[in-house]
């Protein structure tokens, strides 16, 4: 079993130094916050690229650069700024389920929380960092959006929430993009209150087939305690950066079909 593990790490280890490359970005919806050099721009932007990363990635970036076209490619001025007129732009924007109502309520919520704090953490943190597991970092994200009376009971599908025992995999996805701090550029690193170590793996379709082959995962089905164990079975690997993983699993199942 010990040399099974260790043939194991040497391939996510290869295959993590391979895809954790500047070249792996034009193709992925990290491309879109990648358009971007002030903090909150990225966080916006990072932030319905992630909520918006399900189906074809071709599809997804063409539908990420035409909302951020519509918000002037200055998502936090936008944001800030935004009059209630201006909001007509977005009317009949759509990808898959997620539509200008759920859209629209995303907007009047970033305004209101723009308004009142310098960056999106502390929405996953609390105000003072009182917030300690990542899954209830998560369960006070999702909180925190919902938190204003206005919110559409159809738009909290597309905000997962391990309370509903969601692999929150577009979330996860979302804070490796803000938190995982290296030298090969693709993950931009400026959170700070959230540590490497705690990340949990996104786990897409990809992710999970190639975790379940490799014996990453025994649990039936996709959910947040799946999620947790293939990331305990990561930071074995890695205890300090177990979801820089994700590179290799996801190129492992993408590129590689394996």
């Amino acid at each position: 079993m010990k040399q099974d593990l260790a043939a194991i790490k040497d391939l996510l280890d290869n295959r993590y130094e391979k895809y954790n490359q500047p070249d792996f970005i034009p193709n992925d919806p990290v491309s879109i916050p990648h358009r971007f050099s002030k903090k909150q721009d990225i966080e916006i932007s990072g932030f319905f690229a992630a909520i918006l990363a399900w189906g074809q990635r071709k599809t997804i970036i063409q539908n990420c650069l035409r909302l951020m076209a519509l918000m002037d490619n200055a998502p936090h001025e936008f944001m800030v700024q935004h009059q209630e007129q201006d909001l007509t732009r977005f009317l009949g924007f759509k990808h898959r389920t997620f539509n200008d109502t759920d859209l629209l309520y995303l907007l009047y919520f970033f305004q209101q929380y723009y308004r009142q704090h310098d960056s999106l953490e502390k929405a996953f943190t609390g105000e003072n960092n009182e917030v300690k597991s990542q899954r209830e970092r998560l369960i006070h994200f999702h909180d925190t959006i919902f938190s204003l009376e206005e919110a559409p009971h159809r738009t909290k599908k597309h905000i997962s929430t391990p309370a509903r025992k969601s692999a929150c995999k577009r979330l996860n996805m979302y804070l490796r993009w803000m938190v995982r701090k290296d030298d090969k550029g693709v993950d931009f690193g400026f959170w700070n209150t959230m540590q490497m170590s705690d990340l949990v793996c996104p786990c897409d379709v990809h992710v999970e087939r190639v975790g379940r082959r490799l014996g990453l995962i025994t649990r039936k089905g996709m959910d947040w305690q799946t999620a947790e164990e293939l990331t305990d079975h990561l930071r074995a690997f890695d205890p300090l950066d177990p979801v820089k993983y994700d590179y290799a699993l996801f190129g492992l199942g993408v590129e590689e079909k394996f």
